[in-house]
């Protein structure tokens, strides 16, 4: 990766500049740090503002219609944003300023896809993962060296609530030797409400003292159970899969009967794992929509949003 990033400083490999502005989102670990609700969020904003903007990604874990449940969760929460799919995100960039007359694109996990320039690289820097965590691979979890930071434009610290005030202030200065701290936030996965097929918003407050079965197939599914947890549910079992799990008739048939076996409970899963199942025949299944909420640093970020369009 070090001898990839110095052919692209040298301009030894070539870099596509679009003629749309370019927002990167992207993080230094392999795993979810919460790129999905943070994507939605600059979406939203642009929108906001009246601003035509797509969002381009790789498509990992395309599923049969040829869309990944990033993808359908996106599209869920953001009907009137295209999102393009394709491992060439130049011509997805391309694709979208000749033919969709978009003006802004939001690059998906995009800080190591170096091949499109970009105006803006945002990096997300997940709070709960352990020191163990953020060494490079394959010791650890990082694809690059936290030196990278460097050619960041800004840095978000996810899941900020989720510790003590003194990991945040510890990983905050590690960021800053790199990155100056006007242009470090934090920011924390706000549960929104529960969803129910097909488009039911339930109040939280059903999960507070409820016993639940919870599953997912993310890049951090212990955010997800700490999640539920804090809510006031009582975790009585958890299935894990690997993230962009795509389920099978026979994963369906298991999760049935796992809740045939514990009928009182409520079934619970992310919205990233709903859109690839949302009904389980008469059994009902929740889905736990998140939102990013920013602790600190919003108006920073909003301030280099702007000066990019």
């Amino acid at each position: 990766m070090a001898v990839r990033n110095r052919l692209y400083d040298w301009k030894w490999k070539q870099v596509h500049s679009s003629s749309l502005k370019v927002i990167s989102v992207g993080n230094l670990s392999v795993g979810g740090t919460g790129k999905s609700p943070t994507v939605a969020w600059l979406a939203r904003w642009f929108r906001e503002r009246d601003k035509r903007v797509a969002i381009l990604s790789r498509g990992y874990g395309k599923l049969d219609d040829g869309r990944n449940d990033e993808a359908l969760e996106l599209e869920l929460k953001l009907p009137d944003v295209p999102h393009l799919q394709n491992p060439d995100r130049v011509a997805s960039a391309i694709l979208a300023a000749d033919e969709l007359d978009m003006e802004v694109l939001i690059l998906d996990d995009g800080f190591q896809h170096r091949k499109l320039s970009r105006d803006l690289d945002i990096v997300l820097i997940d709070a709960t993962d352990s020191a163990a965590a953020r060494w490079p691979l394959p010791a650890g979890l990082q694809r690059e060296r936290m030196s990278s930071l460097k050619r960041a434009g800004f840095a978000i610290i996810t899941r900020a609530d989720a510790v003590s005030e003194e990991q945040v202030d510890k990983l905050t200065n590690q960021i800053a030797k790199f990155i100056s701290r006007d242009r470090i936030a934090l920011a924390t996965h706000k549960p929104q409400s529960l969803l129910q097929y097909p488009s039911t918003r339930l109040d939280l407050e059903r999960l507070r003292g409820a016993r639940v079965l919870a599953f997912c197939g993310i890049g951090n599914p212990q955010a997800f159970f700490e999640s539920l947890r804090r809510l006031g549910a009582q975790l009585i079992d958890q299935r894990e899969w690997p993230d962009h799990h795509a389920y099978s008739r026979e994963d369906v048939h298991w999760l049935m009967n796992w809740h045939a076996e514990q009928s009182d409970a409520i079934l619970v899963c992310t919205v990233k794992d709903w859109v690839k199942i949302q009904e389980l025949g008469s059994r009902t299944l929740l889905a736990l929509e998140i939102d990013l909420q920013f602790l600190s640093g919003q108006p920073q970020l909003e301030s280099q949003l702007d000066s990019c369009v």
